[in-house]
């Protein structure tokens, strides 16, 4: 089952062809984990939704409240009969018409959800190997930082890990500075230090990277810092892991001939858990 436009469809529903957000990436999407039937972080998630709408200039419809789209989405988990814990995509996309230039700026949405294992977020002892993608960089820019339909560079890198036997990859800017990875935000444990790139780097505005900012500065042996991280940094560094909504915190195991620890993940992840619930 999906939900289009607030009607529960059959999942078998096909979208046009003529869809704007097929045709030119003209949509934004927000990735959410729902936890017995509460979405985790869904104020963040709604007001990142909201300014991207805005940046993009896509007319906000008046029903589009809080309470509107948090219903939308646990209308569906409850339609699905999923229990526990539930992936959830949103998209919203400009509606058909025009060409690069579009008739008007009204959108549609569409919601799509799946069951996950877990309510809980999981430590995983499984060796996660990434590697540098350099055939394409992710510019210095503000949409860099919006989870818009366009995403095709980490579709090309994330083929690229596959390739070469790589769990994931990571991202460079202009400046050749890594921002991100291919599945979500970067952190870096170097000397006492959590350093995640600021987001004028170019990499995603997370909802799970605020998160883990939070909670890192929560602990006394460790100071946070959002400074921009150089591939030279990734050699020297104690830990490295990826974070987003649906995997909590991946830690990487080897970056090339280096080899990581965990025990900063370990335990924000324990505290990640705890803040949520569960």
């Amino acid at each position: 089952m999906i939900n289009f436009n607030g009607t529960i469809l059959e999942s078998e529903f096909q979208l046009s062809v003529s869809n704007r957000s097929f045709l030119y990436g003209d949509g934004i999407f927000e990735t959410l984990k729902v936890v017995n039937n509460r979405i985790l972080f869904f104020e963040e998630h709604y007001f990142r939704l909201m300014s991207s709408m805005r940046i993009v200039r896509m007319q906000i419809p008046m029903s589009f409240t809080l309470e509107f789209l948090e219903a939308e989405i646990l209308k569906l988990v409850q339609a699905n009969n999923i229990q526990d814990s539930a992936r959830v995509r949103l998209n919203v996309f400009r509606n058909e018409g025009g060409f690069y230039l579009p008739e008007d700026n009204s959108v549609s949405f569409v919601i799509v959800a799946s069951g996950l294992k877990s309510p809980a977020y999981q430590f995983s002892k499984t060796p996660f190997e990434v590697d540098l993608y350099k055939d394409f960089i992710v510019p210095k820019q503000l949409l860099s930082t919006l989870k818009t339909t366009n995403k095709i560079t980490h579709v090309t890198a994330s083929i690229f890990a596959r390739e070469n036997q790589l769990n994931s990859t990571l991202l460079i800017n202009e400046d050749k500075n890594v921002i991100e990875a291919a599945n979500g935000n970067l952190f870096m444990l170097m000397g006492g230090k959590l350093i995640t790139p600021p987001v004028s780097e170019g990499c995603l505005n997370g909802i799970m990277r605020k998160q883990i900012i939070m909670l890192a500065k929560q602990l006394d042996a460790i100071e946070v810092i959002e400074t921009p991280i150089s591939p030279f940094d990734l050699q020297k560094a104690d830990e490295l892991f990826i974070t987003n909504v649906i995997a909590g915190i991946q830690p990487v195991t080897k970056y090339r001939k280096k080899e990581f620890g965990f025990m900063l993940s370990v335990q924000l992840l324990g505290k990640l858990n705890a803040f949520i619930g569960v």
